[in-house]
């Protein structure tokens, strides 16, 4: 099995690589990882201007001999290339896998919108350097590898259709033309590095735009390392998500193994099948 990986966003660093082997070496010696060199581009913010990454991630996913994508981080950049590379992409990248979170939440909505089969939000290559990162990549392999059912969050419940991503990530795509239909959908959410306030914010917006859409229910994952404001919000991030479940009339399913942290479990979007 080869897995590809290519950097949508921003770029990581050959030290990473060469982690993410190693472990990939103990648990998987059968699998090869392949690298493209834009991975390691650094053009400003980016890895690479739009259409090195965009042509980078294309060529990937149209490669006969690669069976799956795993994108090596977040950031910001892939909604500046996601629509036209997914329209680039050929019939048999619709058979692959694809695996990140964070900032390529804008391209796993959009692969799920156009019917490609296999997205998941989980862990990526950068994963490697947070503390327990091995645990992190080691998950995202069994899943990619073997779809582990062990490497999935573990509250997914069978017969129900699931869709996760980063709540502000979740917030910009909204009424374009990434947005997929997440009708009938359980949502799982997560954020990172917001004020409480922007979290509110995005919150109202997700939940004014999806309960319309008849959304199933939504449950909230970590949300961490909230920046300290110039005086307190007065609630909390469940307290904010609760309340506007209850505002919008979205069923409130409880809390999510998923977060920026090592500890992400996977969440396959689309129909879940226990075991």
């Amino acid at each position: 099995m080869r897995i590809g990986i290519v950097a949508p966003s921003t770029p990581i660093l050959p030290d990473d690589a060469e982690a993410v082997r190693a472990i990939a070496a103990l648990g998987y010696p059968e699998v090869e990882l392949v690298f493209d060199p834009q991975c390691f581009v650094s053009h400003g913010h980016f890895a690479g201007a739009d259409a090195v990454r965009r042509e980078a991630l294309v060529a990937m996913a149209n490669r006969p001999d690669i069976d799956a994508i795993w994108f090596a981080r977040g950031g910001y950049g892939a909604c500046r290339i996601a629509g036209d590379a997914v329209a680039a992409m050929g019939e048999g990248a619709r058979h692959k896998a694809f695996l990140g979170y964070s900032d390529q939440g804008n391209l796993l909505a959009c692969l799920y919108r156009e019917g490609f089969d296999h997205v998941a939000h989980g862990p990526m290559v950068a994963d490697v350097r947070r503390a327990d990162g091995e645990a992190a990549v080691a998950r995202a392999l069994d899943w990619l590898v073997a779809r582990d059912p062990a490497a999935c969050e573990p509250g997914l419940a069978h017969g129900a259709r699931h869709a996760a991503f980063n709540l502000m990530t979740l917030s910009m795509l909204l009424g374009t033309p990434l947005e997929p239909d997440l009708g009938g959908h359980v949502l799982l959410v997560e954020e990172v590095s917001e004020y409480l306030y922007a979290f509110d914010r995005a919150f109202f917006h997700v939940a004014s735009c999806l309960a319309p859409r008849e959304l199933a229910g939504l449950r909230l994952g970590r949300v961490s390392d909230v920046p300290v404001n110039d005086r307190p919000f007065g609630m909390e991030a469940e307290a904010i998500a609760r309340d506007w479940c209850a505002r919008t009339g979205i069923a409130w399913l409880g809390r999510a193994d998923i977060g920026h942290d090592a500890a992400n479990k996977v969440v396959p979007f689309g129909l879940h099948r226990a075991g």
